[in-house]
């Protein structure tokens, strides 16, 4: 390679293309996310979780008889095998539910003899089988970590409404399940990701899915990538009250705190999906009585605007949503990760079907030319 290609380093790799796909795309300067070619406001105005995933994984929106047969796979595929509840048993109680997840999906690649093929067809159907069963493996994996007893699927729900009744035992608010199928969608699929580009990287090495999904779940672990939802909530509940939001917001920014749930790297003029899912904020705040989180959020997204030209992403109204339909905080980082393994597999089959290993160079900034020195020489 010789100086003239090669390209100047960039902090966090920002801006610097790392791969060609035709899964998504964030259009930044118009604050707009396409999934496969279609506006996700399209998508989440008309489409249910199953859609959206059959569109990401296939590559077009399907007809009836094509989303009844997905649907049908997704519901045949929802319960986990023994050996993986045996294995979330022997996890210690109360213990982090996203390392679960890591065990609970390289448990699903051990008994999967078809692992290690590649092929386009055989990844797709270790993709169904991820979408099917990760919900159950997050919803009945922190049931299990609490010390109660999973949940058998509901084969006469959708995915979302399903997630719900498994994690409350008990079918869910028509409203409630609108919700979570929205921010499934919402959360299914954003390009290169930290995540979706730690599952390329690993794919790349010709890693099975199954790898690659645990991999991108150590990424997604991290608090600035998943774990903002949570920071975000919490956040909200130190506030307490609708009157001392500005207040608490102005104090963090004097002592540069970074406040979670606002700013992206794509996105700088408004996150699309925050947008789409700040309506439904309000309407559940409506129904469960807690205006208060709802006037929270209003406060802090104007302060914010005001003070630093920061807009609100996808993380800060899904925090609050959780809350208001009684969703444990330490959820909202595995149900990002039930959504996104959509997008994770779908980007684990592209890697695959035109693969090349993913090796980048780094720029040394050590010492050059020392002398060495014998170790009987060395003070």
């Amino acid at each position: 390679m010789s100086e003239k290609d090669i390209i100047p380093y960039r902090p966090g790799l920002e801006g610097v293309t790392a791969g060609i796909s035709a899964i998504s795309d964030v259009i930044a300067a118009e604050n707009r996310l396409i999934y496969r070619g279609y506006d996700i406001r399209d998508l989440a105005k008309h489409c249910t979780f199953e859609e959206v995933a059959y569109l990401i994984l296939m590559g077009q929106l399907p007809t009836r008889a094509q989303l009844e047969q997905f649907d049908a796979q997704l519901k045949s595929q929802r319960e986990l095998p023994d050996e993986v509840y045996a294995v979330l048993r022997a996890l210690p109680r109360g213990g982090n539910l996203m390392a679960a997840l890591q065990a609970g999906v390289a448990t699903l690649g051990m008994l999967d003899p078809t692992a290690d093929d590649h092929s386009h067809e055989a990844n797709l159907k270790k993709a169904i089988r991820l979408t099917a069963s990760m919900a159950t493996l997050v919803a009945n994996g922190y049931r299990i970590l609490q010390g109660q007893s999973p949940v058998n699927p509901n084969p006469n729900l959708g995915h979302a409404a399903n997630f719900l009744y498994m994690l409350f035992e008990r079918e869910p608010e028509p409203l409630h399940a609108e919700v979570m199928n929205l921010t499934f969608i919402l959360y299914a699929e954003h390009g290169y990701n930290a995540s979706t580009f730690a599952a390329h990287v690993i794919a790349s090495t010709l890693a099975d899915i199954y790898s690659a999904v645990v991999g991108a779940i150590g990424a997604l672990r991290g608090s600035l990538h998943g774990g903002a939802n949570e920071a975000a909530m919490e956040a909200m509940l130190e506030i307490g009250t609708p009157d001392r939001a500005e207040a608490w917001v102005m104090e963090k920014l004097a002592q540069k705190a970074r406040i979670m749930g606002f700013g992206h790297r794509e996105y700088k003029t408004g996150d699309t999906r925050a947008v789409i899912l700040k309506e439904y904020v309000r309407r559940v705040a409506e129904q469960t009585g807690r205006m208060d989180i709802y006037q929270i959020q209003d406060i802090m997204e104007r302060v914010m605007l005001r003070e630093k030209n920061l807009y609100p992403n996808v993380d800060f109204p899904a925090a609050a949503l959780y809350y208001m339909m009684g969703i444990p905080i330490p959820l909202y980082t595995p149900i990002f990760a039930a959504a996104r393994i959509v997008g994770w597999s779908a980007h684990v089959i592209e890697q695959h079907d035109n693969n090349r290993l993913i090796r980048p160079r780094s720029d040394y900034s050590g010492p050059r030319d020392l002398p060495f020195v014998p170790l009987d020489q060395r003070g």
